[in-house]
């Protein structure tokens, strides 16, 4: 065959050359990829928007339909946003439009719309032509100053119009409505947050930017769902917000009423389908894999979800509870902070997250404040004019008057009052009545107005400090405005079968040592002695291992654990492992996450806290600090602040006071010092606290417990609360095992950080002082030493002596040996055993 080419070919043949398929494949598979990626699936870091949004927020921009104007017909806006950004189906840009007004998707709703948009059922929305929308408030602040060239714009796809490349945002709206999408090879799920605590986290970055996930995680809770709900355990929240891909469970709010013999069903997980939920369980009732069920139907309404479960007669509405979660009421939310970042996908931790959207505000804020600073200078140099202009009134109309045209007017003055071109021109248009004196007046006061904006403006774009003020200052005022209650609950972890039911509820003593092992064992197996007595072995130490806490508490308690770190951390009783006496324990790493030189150091029974009262803290080097008990309800798993501490400080104990007690402090060398507990105000957890006791010396800092007992100094060693008319007694407990019961009435009230008064003696037969109690004589005492040893005797058994003596013995030690710790119990002893 032959291959000349014929003479009219024409010469763009010369141009084709030959390519591989595979190479041109591969390559426009990249080019399709990105443009998914970057052009429709995932959204900005900036403004939290996909392209298809932005475009018809900026379209019902233009067309000013804004929060305050009427609403307009739906497919008017889909079309204006068709024809002028987004050349993709009318379908996908309805599909954004509805969703973008759905209560039940977006946390705070960008579009207001009218009519019907879709429901929790599943129901798709009605027609375009047949609803209506326009901006939502909260719309108009993600284009707030978008006119004052605060973004980028770029050429749209026909090149006849611009339109911009994100928005200027002045809220975090990523965080707050999430985000969700699927791309090639990746996909993204953010979920919504809660606005007051997204701009909470961000000021707090501001102010703080060298804080950490967990520091922000104090501010921003958990995600936020339109439909409420609960997310099950924080772990998941940690995850997602440490390293941006965590999985959530979301349970559904439901309540058992067992008069009624109903499970009632008032909040269902977020994105979950009502109807087809509702219809899957009557499928597993009429299958017989959920039993007890009489009848199933949903009574839901505008106002709200409302599913009702009838139950059989002797069903057991427990079970039933746990069958609905575990198969129908409970699902797994994944999240995967993926959104683009100068046009790269990136998955973002939280704290990255609030960079980025800090970072893109401070763009924004200089873009504006140069904008208004141009404005503000031509409206000056204006001013300037004008007011040059009033001052030589009579020579200015003289030579305006004297030249012929206008272009001569103009020269004339430029050369003459050495005015600008636009001043001139500007002159030469004013109007007679501008030359009153009362217009003068106002000139003046404007040009003073203007200077001063300048001056703002120059500040504010000259500062960083001044700029990120404004920001702050900005995103508060947003909060202000449309901040609301938390939706979502986040609930403990338990599961769908509860452990607790399943334990027997007993008194429990807790050891744990200073080498980090802990254990559980029965109150009962510690008989009660007289004082003076040994006690019995209560743990099996390990070589240089020693006791440093032991309490009381319930099985089914509780606890805040406080640590000489000052971090706190919570508790179950029944979590920790129970071991007999001569048991060394199990170290505590997976229970509580303390350093090698962290110590619990108080415990306390969150059966004993109401939400009105205190938790009221002091630390060994004399500092008090009370902060309300609600700061203490949400507690991560690894813990969280309780109290800043000094360098060489630690806390010793926490009391739980009403904000009308007495507090009384005492120290390692036998002071004690009681005033009103409202002289040390509320303050929050990361506060240090105020100074509560003058210490003679101090020992804080002597990290080794051997050089603490050599030390000639002092220190805070706990804490107590008590009334004006109470009658308990203080019990004080020393090294040596000595201590005492005084009255609390011979205790005066002294002002704070004073020096106190003489408790007990600690002389060389003594030692310092380890415990402070209040006691009434039928409490229990548990008393354990650091080589192991525990006892257990009546308070009775103590004598009741005053102030300024020796005490009695309490418990019997061996020369290496120490008491620990001391805890009271009030479980009723009938009977004391002979020694």
């Amino acid at each position: 065959m032959s291959t000349d080419l014929p003479d009219d070919v024409p010469e763009v043949a010369d141009q084709v050359r030959p390519v591989r398929v595979e190479e041109e494949m591969e390559q426009s598979y990249i080019d399709y990829a990105m443009s998914v990626i970057a052009g429709r699936a995932l959204p900005d870091v900036r403004d939290g928007l996909k392209p298809v949004q932005r475009r018809i927020l900026y379209a019902m921009h233009e067309e000013g339909i804004s929060s305050n104007a009427g609403h307009r017909k739906a497919s008017n806006i889909v079309g204006d946003t068709m024809g002028s950004y987004h050349p993709h189906g009318d379908a996908s840009i309805y599909d954004a439009l509805a969703r973008m007004a759905q209560d039940f998707s977006l946390r705070y709703p960008l579009v207001d719309g009218q009519g019907n948009f879709g429901s929790v059922d599943g129901d798709p929305p009605a027609a375009m032509r047949y609803t209506e929308a326009r901006m939502a408030p909260v719309a108009e602040e993600l284009l707030a100053d978008i006119e004052k060239d605060t973004v980028d714009f770029q050429s749209n796809y026909d090149d006849r119009l611009e339109e911009p490349s994100v928005l200027p945002a002045a809220l975090p709206n990523l965080l707050l409505n999430g985000s969700s999408g699927i791309a090639v090879g990746m996909s993204t799920n953010i979920p919504p947050h809660n606005l007051g605590e997204v701009v909470d986290g961000v000021v707090h970055l501001i102010d703080n930017p060298d804080c950490t996930v967990r520091d922000l995680m104090e501010f921003v809770e958990g995600p936020d769902f339109p439909t409420a709900a609960n997310i099950v355990g924080r772990q998941g929240i940690y995850d997602a917000y440490q390293t941006g891909r965590g999985k959530l469970r979301v349970r559904a709010e439901l309540e058992v009423d067992e008069e009624a013999r109903r499970i009632v069903v008032t909040e269902l997980p977020y994105q979950e389908n009502k109807a087809r939920r509702v219809e899957r369980i009557a499928r597993d009732v009429n299958e017989g894999r959920i039993e007890g069920i009489s009848d199933l139907r949903d009574e839901s309404d505008r106002d709200g979800i409302r599913i009702v479960v009838e139950l059989k007669r002797g069903a057991n509405a427990d079970v039933v509870r746990n069958q609905l979660l575990e198969h129908h009421l409970e699902r797994t939310f994944s999240i995967i902070s993926l959104a683009l970042v100068d046009g790269q996908p990136r998955v973002l931790n939280l704290k990255q997250l609030l960079e980025q959207y800090v970072n893109h505000r401070r763009e924004v804020v200089r873009r504006r404040s140069e904008h208004d600073l141009a404005e503000a200078e031509d409206r000056a140099h204006i001013l300037e004019a004008r007011l040059k202009a009033l001052e030589n009134v009579d020579s200015v109309v003289d030579l305006i008057r004297g030249s012929e045209d206008r272009d001569a007017a103009k020269a004339g003055l430029r050369e003459h009052f050495e005015f600008s071109q636009p001043q001139a021109e500007h002159i030469v248009r004013m109007q007679l009545g501008s030359l009153t004196s009362l217009e003068a007046a106002e000139l003046e006061d404007e040009y003073d107005d203007v200077t001063a904006e300048i001056e703002r403006l120059e500040t504010i774009l000259g500062d960083e400090d001044e700029l990120l003020g404004v920001i702050k200052e900005e995103l508060e005022s947003v909060r202000d405005k449309y901040a609301d209650e938390r939706r979502t609950s986040i609930v403990e972890d338990t599961g769908t079968v509860t452990r607790e039911d399943l334990i027997p509820e007993e008194e429990m003593v807790v050891v744990l040592t200073e080498g980090d092992y802990v254990k559980r064992m029965a109150l009962s197996a510690f008989d009660p002695q007289h004082r003076g007595g040994k006690g019995i072995i209560g743990t099996g130490l390990k070589d240089g291992d020693r006791v440093s806490t032991v309490f009381q508490a319930s099985t089914h308690d509780y606890l805040l654990c406080f640590t000489s770190a000052g971090q706190v951390y919570q508790l179950k009783t029944y979590e920790l492992p129970e071991m007999g006496r001569t048991a060394r324990g199990r170290s505590a790493v997976n229970l509580l996450s303390l350093d090698s030189d962290e110590r619990v150091t108080a415990i306390v029974n969150t059966d004993d806290v109401d939400e009105d009262e205190f938790l009221t803290m002091v630390t060994r080097g004399g500092y008090i600090k009370r902060t309300c008990a609600t700061e203490f309800d949400n507690i991560l798993s690894t813990g969280i602040r309780a109290v800043s501490l000094e360098k060489g400080d630690e806390l010793v104990d926490v009391a739980v006071t009403d904000g009308e007690s007495d507090v009384i402090i005492g120290t390692e060398a036998g002071m004690a010092i009681r005033f009103d507990e409202t002289e040390a105000r509320a303050m929050g957890r990361s506060a240090r606290g105020v100074n509560a006791i003058k210490l003679t010396g101090s020992n804080v800092g002597t990290d080794n417990l051997a050089d603490r007992r050599d030390w000639d100094g002092d220190a805070v060693v706990g804490l107590v609360c008590a009334k004006e008319d109470d009658d308990r007694d203080l019990l004080t407990v020393t090294w040596h095992g000595y201590g005492k019961r005084t009255p609390l009435s011979e205790y005066r009230k002294q002002s704070r950080y004073g020096k106190g008064l003489i408790d007990i003696k600690t002389n060389a037969r003594n030692g310092h002082v380890v415990a402070l109690k209040t006691v009434r004589e039928d409490d229990d005492l548990v008393i354990m030493s650091e080589g192991g040893q525990i006892m257990r005797t009546h308070a009775s058994e103590v004598s009741e002596q005053g102030r300024n003596t020796q005490g009695v013995r309490v418990m019997r030690l061996d020369d290496d040996d120490w008491v620990a710790s001391v805890d009271v119990s009030t479980v009723d002893v009938s009977t004391v055993d002979e020694e």
